[in-house]
Order: C-alpha cells, then sequence, then structure tokens
C-alpha cells in the first residue's frame, strides 16, 4: 500500500492545469459503446478509475487506440458479449464504480446488460434505484440470478415514455439517456440532473446523431434514433480538482494561477469559497488566487451563522465539502456544514480534529468548524485517505500543518487526481510517494 510522506509549512507558487474531468470522462467514455463507428475523446485524465473503465472496455472487445497524451480513440464494432456473462466480468465491475455506466449503452444498443454491486468510495448508501426505475420506465426486465448475485437486464426493444426520477441522480440520468438514445419513439425525463458533465454527454451524444433537446435544463426530451455515428469530443476540466486547488492555494498558496478552468462550468463553486474569505481574481479564463494572510467567514445578512450546504446542480457539489471544511479551519469565524447527500462523508474531519481543528461533528450530516485564522496551525500527523475527496483534504490540511505527515491508503487519491505529488511538487510542496 503506497503513503505520502508531506512534510508541512511549504508555500506553493507557480501554474497549475486542471487534468480532463474524472465524471465526465466516465460517462462519455462508455457513450462510445453506443455506436459500431469511432470515436475520438481528447483530454481524458490518466487517473485508476478511468484506465480501469478503459481496460474494462477492452476487456469486452472494444479497440482503444492512444493518439497522444489524454487523447484515445475508440471502436465498437466487434464487441464480445459472452464475456458479459462472465465471472471475471463480474468481478471487476464489482470493484469499480463506473462501470455501472456501462449499463445504459449496452442495453440501449443490444437489449441486455449485466449488473453487479459496483465498487467505488465508502461514502454512505449510493443506490442505484434511480437507474433501475428508469430501465424499467423504457421496458428493460430484471433477473436475478441467486448463484453469482447479479442481476440481468434484458429488453426485446426499449421504447421511449414519460418518466420523473425519484432523485436528479448523476450517473442515473446519464445511464437513462444513453439506454434511451436509440429507444423507440420520445422518451421525456423530468427532474434529470443537468450539471455540465450531463450537458457534455447530451452534446457529444448529438454529435453522434442522436436528438437530445432540453439540454442544462432538468427537462430533457429525446427523440429516439435507429443508429449512432462516430465524433470527436473533448472532456471539460474537472471542476473538483479546480475547487481543490482553490483550497490549497488559499491554505498554502504564495500566488497561483489554476490554468483554463472553464470558468462558465464552475457554477457556485468560486463563491462557496469567497464566502469563507477566500480572494480570488479572474483573468480570461484563469483563476488567480494571491497569498491570503488572512481569511474572514462571511455571515447572512441577518448576522446569522454562515451555513454551506450540498444540493444537486447548481447547488455546491458534494465533492468539494471536505476540501471547505479544511479551508474553514484557517478563516476567521464559525461556519455549519451540512452535507445532505451522503451519510459518513463528514467522518474524516475526527483526522482533523486529532490536527488540531477545532470542529463539532454534530451528527454524520453536520459539522461545526470554528475557524483559527492562522493563529492556531494543525498539527502533522499519521491518517489513512478513506475517499477521494477526503484524501485530497487531508493532503492539503498535512502541506499547512506544523511537521511532517502521512497518509496512508493514497490508491484513493489516485482514483481521482492525476501524478497529484508531481504536479503539487512543481509548485513547491515536498510530498514523497512511498511503499
Amino acid at each position: 500500500m503506497n503513503s505520502f510522506i508531506i512534510e508541512g509549512g511549504n508555500r506553493l507558487s507557480g501554474t497549475i492545469t486542471p487534468q480532463g474531468a474524472k465524471n465526465e470522462a466516465l460517462e462519455v467514455i462508455c457513450a462510445t459503446l453506443l455506436t459500431p463507428e469511432k470515436v475520438t475523446i481528447s483530454n481524458i485524465p490518466d487517473i485508476l478509475d478511468v484506465n480501469n473503465l478503459i481496460q474494462l472496455l477492452v476487456d469486452i472487445g472494444v479497440k482503444v487506440e492512444k493518439q497522444g497524451h489524454g487523447t484515445y480513440s475508440f471502436c465498437s464494432d466487434n464487441l464480445n458479449l459472452d464475456y458479459l456473462q462472465s465471472d471475471e466480468f463480474v468481478r471487476k465491475c464489482s470493484s469499480l464504480r463506473g462501470s455501472v455506466l456501462m449499463i445504459g449503452p449496452l442495453l440501449g444498443r443490444y437489449g441486455k446488460a449485466v449488473v453487479a454491486k459496483p465498487g467505488g468510495d465508502k461514502i454512505g448508501r449510493r443506490r442505484l434505484d434511480t437507474h433501475f426505475l428508469g430501465f424499467k420506465y423504457l421496458g428493460a426486465e430484471f433477473i436475478h440470478d441467486n448463484r453469482r448475485n447479479v442481476y440481468e437486464i434484458q429488453t426485446q426493444k426499449l421504447k421511449g415514455t414519460y418518466m420523473l426520477l425519484d432523485e436528479a441522480s448523476v450517473t442515473g440520468t446519464a445511464n437513462i439517456i444513453m439506454a434511451a438514445v436509440m429507444a423507440e419513439g420520445k422518451t421525456t425525463i423530468y427532474n434529470a440532473a443537468c450539471e455540465p458533465y450531463i450537458q457534455q454527454l447530451c452534446l457529444m451524444l448529438n454529435g453522434m446523431g442522436a436528438r437530445i433537446s432540453g439540454i442544462a435544463s432538468n427537462l430533457l426530451v429525446i427523440e429516439g434514433v435507429e443508429s449512432l455515428h462516430g465524433t470527436d469530443h473533448a472532456v471539460l476540466p474537472d471542476m473538483i480538482e479546480v475547487g481543490s486547488f482553490i483550497g490549497m492555494a488559499a491554505m498554502v498558496g504564495d500566488g497561483i494561477r489554476i490554468k483554463d478552468v472553464s470558468i462558465g462550468n464552475l457554477g457556485i463553486i468560486p463563491d462557496a469559497f469567497r464566502r469563507l474569505g477566500v480572494k480570488m481574481d479572474v483573468e480570461g479564463d484563469d483563476l488567480i488566487i494571491p497569498r491570503l494572510e488572512h481569511m474572514e467567514v462571511d455571515s447572512f445578512i441577518d448576522g446569522s451563522i454562515m451555513t454551506l450546504s450540498d444540493a444537486p446542480w447548481p447547488g455546491l457539489t458534494p465533492d468539494l465539502l471536505s476540501v471547505l471544511i479544511v479551508v474553514a479551519t484557517q478563516a476567521r469565524g464559525s461556519v455549519l456544514f451540512h452535507q445532505k447527500m451522503f451519510e459518513s462523508r463528514l467522518f474524516f474531519v475526527d483526522k482533523l480534529i486529532d490536527m488540531g481543528a477545532q470542529i463539532i461533528l454534530c451528527d454524520p450530516h453536520r459539522a461545526v468548524v470554528v475557524g483559527h485564522d492562522h493563529n492556531i496551525r494543525l498539527r502533522a500527523g499519521r491518517m489513512s485517505s478513506p475517499d477521494i475527496r477526503a484524501g485530497i483534504a487531508l493532503l492539503i490540511a498535512a502541506l499547512s500543518a506544523n511537521g511532517t505527515s502521512r497518509i496512508d491508503n493514497i490508491a484513493q487519491i489516485d482514483r481521482g487526481y492525476e501524478n497529484i505529488e508531481g504536479r503539487l511538487n512543481a509548485l513547491g510542496a515536498k510530498i514523497t510517494r512511498v511503499v
């Protein structure tokens, strides 16, 4: 098991460019299963989750060619559908949550798919009901294989229909869209997720010949087509990595420029950091965060304590609450964080408390942070990364801490961040990877 050794207290300066968006990459890579023609995708991040998904596509017969750093072509003209029934395929799907996004395109194009319980972050219950209900609305049937504890999904022909999703699930929406683009007739999806990565998926599918309208809203209308063709697509920069770099610059920056962030697709992320007193300038498509000697938490207009909570897009993404919590430990003032969407994501704050942070964990969903205003620095310590986003938050905390810290289980961080130690060391950090 690899670990990071972090020498805290070093100021970071310079320019850093965010990688391609992990969540979009997982969606659009799976969408290549919908056509036998070549699809070329650029700005794919070189991270564990994405690489494992690409390998899984290779295993089922997709022809994948790397054309340059971050650019791949995919051709799904001769898939081995028998492999979908194998125990090896089920085992690999069980260890990779992104594999769930293969169900929609396989069901839409071939009328069958296999579902195993997917892996991923241990951040509370992440149900697949929305996916399953969407497929059922479209006419799919589920058969449970008791021996292997998997579901086989089958249909003669998916048929368009109206559906109101029980929640605005991002992966659920993506899966249903990919299943519906070649369904017979019109599909209307209400309460659809509408974040930029869903918009990108829809734009890519339209570039392949799909007929999707209502993009960027929560009401999507899909007119089914008989087939899709190839296209070229570029993945957006990762908004979660942009937010992580904003938090890093706020804590240990000595002037950092974050390049090519696609500001129009960041939503309220910059404003969430501004509410904690983080100052930043916009220059073209870049964010510039100066050295911040002091940060002060805003209060609401009536003077009540600031509350930051997650919500479906265009609300604040839950993936950045952990980073915002770390930043709040060094701002002046108090802030209540309310994690509504996952019940175990705040448990990592115990590690910050061990480092000297003043945090009250009220329950699995709420934590109050009393900021130090840089008067009391965090202490170094040894910790383990429980998931991708808590891992990067702990790394930021360790960079700002007094002394040398160790973070174990960094494979979790590698799942979402490309060569993170190399990129941060180039800015002046001192991070060593050890076995």
